[in-house]
């Protein structure tokens, strides 16, 4: 392999091993944070352009966003064991090793991607009708949503292998800015076609979808000619040579991260199920609320894939004492920023409400009621949110998945589902929100005992 070419790389990692470890954290933690708040204000302006178009048609998305995450559990399962992979061989300095295992990631993926796709275009009328239950309301424009959401669904498995190469390396600024990029096009897009202003017929939730989909296709093309100008070297290229060490890894490391994001999903589609049988106005504070919730936890998905890329690289050069302090930094400064994030949010939690709802809607008031019961449990226990995330991202990072997805699992199939259920036959809605709460807390207090324990704190990768 040319290696002169492999500078870059070995820039990024040095500064990851060697500096300062807060700077280090927020130096690849940044851009990721900044590029969701402008995916959040994707989602705000999405709402509200949607809300423009009916005040229950913001719904659409949320219906929508567990199937999709469901069918796209094997694309973020691949994600999390080939950066484990791809981070702990930089960090040793093995870029041969880690140009292999991108090539076989890029060729399994895409070829997966396709048949996910198809099958998730097919199914989808029974999922929708049968499982989650969708109120009449909007039961078609869920259908016309997600037919279009399939092209975007098939697309991110091919995408997001080039998210996580840079990612992996410690490039967290380009995928940043390009999906930054992604997320303003959606945004300018939305009225045009959401509305029908200009030259656009008024689409309503097709516009939005279709917004989205060119947003994201311009974005992941961007990507991948970085990827192949800047690392050239890597040579990374579709194979037919896929090994078994490759393959015994994404089971080890991958299967279980597999396990729970399909059960995670299908939790959230039965917990959709149980919020749709109180009708389309907690439907609707579903919504807003969880749109709400973003605002609060931008840090958080910055921070903790931070952590993932810092672990994994520190664990590949046998640096075990930093790799713990990753933990217990990431720790401190997600929790600290959740707890300011939650409250400033929860202050303001009725404007942001409001902004979604018509005076002219006579459902406009029950909604919000309705709203503000969720957000008081769920912006209450953000910080133990961010703690499980935490714990996550160190199983991710380290390779170390099972006991994080054993808590979250139980996070959501027992505590959110089950007990939300039984609460629910006596409290009505309130007791869905009071379980989301409960789940957040226990997942946060169990993935911190695990990451202090630090039994994780051991490479995966065969040297």
């Amino acid at each position: 392999m040319k290696r002169a070419d492999d500078g870059l790389i070995t820039k990024y990692r040095d500064k990851i091993l060697h500096g300062s470890l807060y700077r280090v954290l927020i130096w690849l933690g940044l851009p990721i944070v900044l590029v969701q708040l402008v995916n959040i204000s994707y989602n705000l302006a999405d709402a509200f352009w949607l809300s423009q178009y009916s005040t229950v048609t913001l719904a659409v998305p949320r219906q929508v966003w567990p199937t999709f995450m469901l069918f796209q559990a094997l694309a973020m399962a691949l994600s999390a064991a080939n950066q484990t992979l791809i981070s702990q061989y930089v960090g040793a300095k093995m870029y041969n090793e880690a140009a292999r295992v991108i090539r076989q990631y890029l060729t399994v993926s895409t070829s997966f991607g396709a048949i996910l796709g198809i099958s998730y275009y097919l199914l989808r009328p029974l999922v929708f009708s049968s499982i989650t239950t969708v109120p009449q309301e909007i039961y078609n424009d869920v259908l016309s949503y997600s037919a279009i959401i399939t092209v975007d669904l098939t697309a991110s498995y091919f995408g997001l292998c080039f998210t996580t190469i840079l990612q992996s390396i410690g490039d967290t600024k380009s995928p940043a800015v390009v999906n930054g990029v992604s997320a303003l096009i959606n945004i300018v897009l939305d009225p045009f076609m959401i509305l029908g202003i200009g030259p656009f017929p008024r689409m309503g939730v097709v516009g939005a979808a279709i917004a989205t989909v060119i947003a994201r296709i311009s974005g992941g093309a961007i990507l991948v000619h970085i990827v192949l100008k800047r690392f050239s070297f890597l040579r990374i290229a579709f194979t037919s040579a896929i090994d078994a060490f490759w393959v015994k890894s994404m089971i080890r490391i991958g299967l279980p991260i597999l396990l729970m994001n399909v059960l995670n999903s299908t939790a959230f589609m039965f917990q959709l199920r149980l919020i749709n049988l109180f009708g389309i106005v907690a439907s609707t504070a579903w919504g807003i609320g969880f749109t709400t919730i973003d605002l609060a936890d931008a840090v958080m998905w910055g921070l903790t894939q931070a952590t993932a890329i810092v672990i994994g690289q520190c664990l590949g050069a046998q640096s075990t004492d930093r790799a713990k302090l990753t933990a217990k930094a990431s720790n401190t400064i997600v929790g600290l920023s959740l707890t300011v994030g939650g409250a400033v949010t929860y202050l303001i939690r009725g404007a942001i409400i409001s902004l979604f709802l018509s005076n002219d809607n006579p459902l406009s008031m029950s909604i919000y009621i309705e709203t503000e019961r969720f957000l008081t449990w769920a912006l209450g226990t953000l910080p133990f949110f961010g703690l499980f995330f935490v714990g996550m991202s160190v199983g991710r990072g380290s390779g170390h998945t099972l006991y994080p997805t054993v808590i979250g699992i139980v996070r959501l199939w027992i505590i959110r589902i089950g007990l939300g259920y039984l609460l629910s036959l006596y409290i009505g809605s309130s007791g869905v929100w009071m379980a989301f709460g409960l789940s957040n807390i226990f997942s946060g207090i169990a993935s911190l005992i695990w990451v202090n324990r630090g039994g994780w704190a051991k490479p995966v990768i065969k040297r």
